[in-house]
């Protein structure tokens, strides 16, 4: 068999071959790759405090979402949900929060901090977090009760955590959820 003939068959791969080569190329490196450690994390006494202040802030936003950012042990900033103010799908309470953080302290200063939200945060708002280096969220309402109320995309804060091999981010989630759903019958 001639070098040009031998290249020809060893080129005939059909889509399937390709496919099962391809999985196995993903697989392995999926396998390879370190996961984050989405750390589930029990409630601690100075949670409910910070919690009643994010649904403080639910409570005066335009759709009753709120958020707190505490570092030390001392709120460093807040947000609520302004979208239908702003005109803005982006203005969660979380990312208000975090917007308001680093227009006056560096990002770097939010790393290690803990963010209390009276809803589990949506996939742009728990990259945001991840991005920035928060070690902890604490959230009421989750991704799945928060459906019943208002559209959501169905992926948990937890699953987009465990996705993020470079992070490590503790996750609590339920505290006052009857009062952040509650919020909803208001609005």
């Amino acid at each position: 068999m001639s070098q040009k003939t031998r290249g020809r068959r060893e080129s005939r791969l059909g889509p399937r071959d390709a496919l099962a080569m391809g999985a196995g190329i993903a697989s392995a490196s999926a396998a390879a790759r370190p996961r984050a450690k989405a750390k589930p994390s029990p409630v601690r006494p100075e949670d409910e405090r910070f919690m009643r202040l994010a649904l403080a802030e639910a409570a005066a936003s335009d759709f009753p979402l709120g958020a707190v950012i505490v570092r030390e042990g001392k709120v460093v900033s807040t947000g609520r949900n302004l979208g239908v103010t702003n005109d803005d799908p982006t203005a969660h309470g979380e990312m208000a929060a975090i917007r308001r953080f680093v227009a006056e302290h560096p990002a770097k200063d939010l790393k290690g901090a803990t963010l209390y939200t009276t809803g589990e945060p949506c996939p742009m708002c728990m990259g945001a977090i991840v991005w920035c280096g928060l070690g902890r969220v604490v959230y009421a309402a989750s991704v799945e009760q928060l459906s019943k109320h208002v559209g959501q995309i169905m992926i948990t804060s937890r699953a987009l955590a465990e996705a993020t091999p470079f992070a490590d981010i503790e996750i609590t989630g339920g505290l006052l959820a009857p009062e952040a759903l509650a919020l909803f019958d208001k609005n």
